[in-house]
């Protein structure tokens, strides 16, 4: 190597180790609306009572208790395509929680997801969401975890692979994907749109899950809610837009805020992890406030950056295959829902005319047959119907062909699937 040559390759080696010191001291600098200082109120006891409040439109139980365990005391894990990611003790013990915290400690986890000591919060924590929420929401989160018993239990070490375990690597995930800032209301907006969207974009972090995501983890577009694989869930989040094909264009206001309140609606049942969501978190939030996210949901234009994967594909004579599948229906689903598809709504959903059910990622379809599909059990929907799994009775082969007569019939227009589709899904957790 030429004298020239080295003395380049030094200088772009110097260029590129600058530039990244330059990124990691920004991102450890860099925190804005540290200075907004904490909200004074008159009454404690009705900021607490809206930290609870917020706490289960946040749905913060769903990470911080461990199945079993002690509400808040952390443990429980969540998986990622990086590895295992913890979640911590935020029950207010001195010595493993979040007890030696401030209200501004906490305002800066949320706001710019960064723990008490600086150092950077991994997303699996949604502080990309959680940075539009108002200081003044985040003080009542934080008086309110003020009050839950303190609980002694010492936090668990993340498994992740190298280099993803280095947090200070951090810094260069943060400037692509993450920018801080409180949600703006839109003043050419309803007052109930914007609280929609707050919700939605901010305390509820819906494009958590229901954003297609990069190779690095990272959403370009948190109001996108295009649909996308859940990471570690093995479950598919459809789209929210208004998009008439595959979101929620001529489902009616009243649907939606029904199927998020209640886990049913005319229009289909939240099943899988989203069923969880609407037990633990949904079924909690005011009429008014799940109205509201509804009415923003029905504003959403289709994504731009939306990708719905397509199955593998069939095997054999797709006629052979849908006759066996219409067949298996006939012996199986037909009771529930109907040899013409139709249902009887809310109990059982409808088939026919269910295009995201026949539209691309057949991943929860296959699930559904495999596994069964329970609504929650809530306020609104005590008794819940459930279908139950036919993992056990069916083939591969079998599911496969029901699975492909059910996206194809009634008009529906889907790609057929593949055995090998359900035999990846087969071993999956069924949650």
């Amino acid at each position: 190597m030429g004298t020239n040559l080295k003395r380049i390759l030094f200088i772009l080696i110097a260029i590129l180790g600058l530039a990244s010191l330059a990124v990691v001291a920004s991102q450890l600098l860099r925190d804005p609306g540290a200075d907004e200082p904490a909200v004074t109120v008159a009454d404690t006891g009705a900021q607490i009572e809206k930290g609870k409040y917020l706490a289960r439109a946040s749905n913060c139980m769903a990470c911080h208790t461990a199945r079993g365990g002690t509400e808040y005391a952390g443990g429980r894990d969540i998986d990622t395509p990086f590895g295992a990611i913890y979640a911590p003790n935020v029950t207010p013990d001195d010595a493993t929680g979040i007890g030696s915290w401030t209200a501004d400690d906490f305002w800066r986890a949320l706001h710019n997801g960064k723990s008490k000591d600086g150092s950077f919060l991994y997303p699996a924590f949604p502080y990309p969401n959680y940075t539009r929420m108002v200081r003044a929401d985040s003080d009542a989160l934080y008086a309110y975890f003020r009050t839950i018993t303190p609980v002694r239990q010492q936090n668990q070490q993340h498994r992740l692979a190298f280099p993803y375990n280095q947090r200070v690597l951090l810094a260069f995930w943060r400037a692509l994907y993450f920018t801080p800032g409180e949600f703006q209301p839109q003043p050419n907006r309803t007052a109930e749109w914007n609280r929609g969207a707050y919700l939605v974009q901010g305390l509820g972090h819906c494009s958590a899950c229901h954003s297609t995501r990069t190779t690095l983890g990272g959403s370009l577009a948190h109001e996108g809610l295009g649909g996308g694989m859940m990471p570690g869930a093995g479950w598919y989040a459809p789209a929210l837009t208004s998009d008439p094909e595959t979101g929620l264009g001529d489902w009616a206001v009243a649907d939606v805020a029904s199927l998020l309140k209640t886990g049913v609606s005319q229009r289909g049942a939240a099943v899988g992890p989203m069923a969880e969501v609407v037990s633990a978190s949904l079924q909690h939030v005011s009429d008014t406030d799940v109205t509201a996210m509804a009415t923003y949901l029905k504003t959403l234009p289709k994504s731009d950056r939306m990708t719905v994967p397509n199955p593998a594909g069939g095997t054999g004579d797709p006629v052979v295959v849908l006759r066996r599948g219409a067949r298996l229906y006939e012996q199986n689903c037909a009771s529930c829902h109907g040899e013409n598809g139709k249902g009887a709504p809310p109990a059982y959903p409808s088939l026919a005319g269910n295009r995201p059910l026949a539209l691309g990622d057949a991943t929860n379809p296959i699930r559904i047959v495999l596994n069964g599909g329970y609504p929650p059990g809530t306020a609104g929907n005590p008794r819940p119907y459930g279908m139950p799994p036919f993992g056990a009775a069916l083939s591969d082969s079998d599911i496969a062909a029901v699975v492909s007569y059910v996206r194809a019939g009634w008009g529906n227009g889907g790609k057929p699937v593949s055995p090998l589709d359900v035999s990846r899904l087969r071993g999956a957790p069924a949650d």
